[in-house]
């Protein structure tokens, strides 16, 4: 039986260089609304859902289909997270990236 030494990384092991990804998604949720209307016109119950009358009866969480993703520099994320949280403009940069940005170091 061999034993190996487990020795902790050094410096340059630990530091990896990082680039930003903006990865965009559309969420899907299965929708059910229970309608009332007269007997023999269901269809009309589509129309009060189509028409956003209908009071959600329940709802569940599908997933999220990523549709795209690319890479964005610092400059164009802040910029995007300004534009997508207009009530957070005036925080500082540092404030946006600790509620906003998913870091390397917080998901490795």
């Amino acid at each position: 039986m061999t034993t190996e030494q487990i020795t902790e990384p050094t410096q340059s092991e630990t530091t990896t260089e990082t680039e930003l990804v903006l990865v965009e998604c559309v969420s899907s949720f299965r929708m059910r609304y229970l309608v009332e209307v007269p007997k023999g016109r269901k269809d009309w119950a589509l129309d009060t859902v189509t028409c956003e009358e209908g009071k959600e009866f329940s709802q569940k969480f599908i997933g999220e289909n990523i549709v795209s993703h690319r890479v964005v520099d610092h400059d164009e994320a802040i910029n995007l997270c300004d534009e997508d949280n207009d009530y957070c403009a005036n925080w500082s940069e540092s404030k946006k990236e600790e509620v906003f940005f998913t870091k390397w170091d917080k998901h490795s």
